[in-house]
């Protein structure tokens, strides 16, 4: 199947997940922005049948950029069970599978103080062809520390795979896109903000909000 038409399901299922959603006040996000919208993608990590949907989501998405990965690994904390699960998944569907081929791997959020120094920011170092995986990009902080850190590991990184852009500018005025590419790294988005915010239907108030928004913090402007 296309992903075309796996993209219309892949938007519906955020949609009728409940993904995004709308405050009367506005919430502070970790970059310090005032939002009246976010996207959470917390409901569908914590559900083992909403999560098998995604991960096979972002496993057709792969396949239609026709990315080859040894593995997948995800931002942590927030994104370690879908980089986890997705290459567990990916794997196994593999008809040569043997011992040592795939590495499971996790990274830690917050470094291990004694040990193995190969052991302080991962559980598994990520090996071979690797796609990054986040959930929501904003300003790609966390993303960027995150390729920061496996670079210098010198880990191979194919691209980068969001499942949700805010679509915005970062206080360099450089869109997340574009703070990746200066490391030679692709970065992908399966869902952008700027589409699917319309879907929704806000009020009128909201609406003004996150027009407001929009101009203040992108590089283009959102359409109700």
């Amino acid at each position: 199947m296309s992903w075309k038409s796996e993209k219309k399901k892949f938007y519906d299922f955020i949609i009728q997940n409940n993904v995004i959603g709308f405050f009367d006040e506005p919430i502070t996000l970790k970059s310090g922005r005032k939002s009246y919208w976010y996207i959470n993608w917390r409901n569908i990590a914590e559900d083992v049948f909403l999560f098998d949907i995604l991960t096979d989501f972002l496993i057709s998405y792969v396949k239609h950029l026709n990315l080859k990965p040894d593995c997948f690994y995800g931002v942590p904390e927030g994104a370690t069970k879908l980089g986890v699960i997705t290459q567990y998944k990916w794997a196994i569907s593999d008809n040569n599978l043997t011992p040592g081929k795939f590495i499971l791997s996790m990274g830690r959020a917050k470094p291990k103080e004694h040990g193995d120094p190969k052991d302080k920011f991962f559980l598994g170092i990520p090996k071979g062809r690797v796609i990054i995986v986040e959930d929501t990009t904003t300003t790609g902080g966390s993303l960027l520390k995150t390729i920061d850190n496996l670079l210098d590991f010198n880990v191979n990184i194919i691209a980068a795979i969001g499942l949700t852009n805010r679509n915005e500018l970062r206080d360099d005025g450089r869109t997340v896109e574009e703070a990746i590419k200066q490391k030679n790294i692709q970065y992908f988005a399966m869902s952008d903000a700027l589409d699917l915010l319309p879907n929704l239907n806000p009020n009128e108030t909201i609406k003004n909000h996150i027009k407001n928004y929009f101009k203040k913090y992108s590089s283009k402007e959102i359409k109700f």
